[in-house]
């Protein structure tokens, strides 16, 4: 049986979402033909991808990455080394915890405070062990925000795998105040995954980048009047409102 798929439990647009799901495949398909894809592959994830190392010492050595205090980023393994360095360099570190599924979705994971090693402590399973989990009240405001990604362009228009979560951490953080006109939204990624401007669909609810960091470049976007992350419960399914306790917690305080 074929695994389900993230964007099962979407809203919105029934053509946009499929229009979406079709690049996913020719992306993962990319990458799985092109040798890029590290274990256990590219498909119906946030790809890893061979580089992952040297894009995050880019980041690294960027002005975003020197500037901030506080980082947010994904779980996922393309970006664990960012989170190693992130804690290598003293910064405190947020992860959401998987698909947002618990009472207090985030971990904090402060650099003097670790039970193992940066990178031991950066994984999930190490985050277990070093980090607290905090509901949105107790984070500080976010300086940069790493976001997986699937596929992204030189415009800073990104394509998440499905589910919809990193939109989600997003808008929550940015109406409790959390993340703000200063706040960065980085990604590192392949060059295999950036594709020409205009490919990918956006909607409403998408979230623009203003730093592509690849093995070999860094692509600095301007913002353009880049819109605030915010909730639209008339895009959020039953569904899924359901599975996350924060949003059943949160109701439809924003308005449909």
């Amino acid at each position: 049986m074929p695994p389900r798929r993230h964007d099962t439990d979407a809203g919105g647009s029934r053509e946009v979402l499929g229009q979406k799901a079709a690049l996913r495949d020719e992306v993962w398909d990319a990458m799985t033909k092109g040798r890029v894809a590290r274990f256990p592959g590219a498909r119906n994830r946030i790809p890893n991808f061979v580089g992952a190392e040297r894009a995050a010492e880019l980041l690294r050595d960027t002005d975003a990455w020197r500037g901030a205090r506080t980082i947010k980023a994904n779980p996922d393994s393309p970006q664990w080394p960012v989170r190693q360095r992130a804690l290598e360099d003293g910064k405190t570190l947020y992860m959401a915890v998987p698909r947002l599924a618990e009472a207090k979705p985030f971990f904090l994971l402060d650099p003097a405070h670790l039970a193992d090693s940066p990178r031991a402590a950066s994984s999930i399973k190490g985050a277990s062990r070093s980090a607290r989990t905090v509901d949105v009240d107790e984070l500080d405001p976010v300086d940069l925000v790493v976001a997986g990604c699937v596929a992204v362009d030189e415009r800073g228009a990104r394509l998440g795998k499905g589910g919809g979560f990193s939109d989600l951490e997003l808008a929550i953080a940015a109406e409790a105040g959390l993340i703000g006109e200063r706040t960065i939204i980085a990604t590192t990624v392949h060059d295999e995954q950036v594709l020409e401007p205009g490919r990918i669909p956006m909607t409403a609810h998408d979230f623009h980048l203003d730093l592509v960091v690849t093995p070999t470049r860094v692509v600095r976007i301007a913002r353009r009047g880049r819109r605030r992350p915010r909730l639209r419960w008339s895009e959020l399914t039953a569904e899924k409102i359901a599975a996350i306790p924060l949003l059943a917690r949160l109701g439809p305080r924003s308005g449909r």
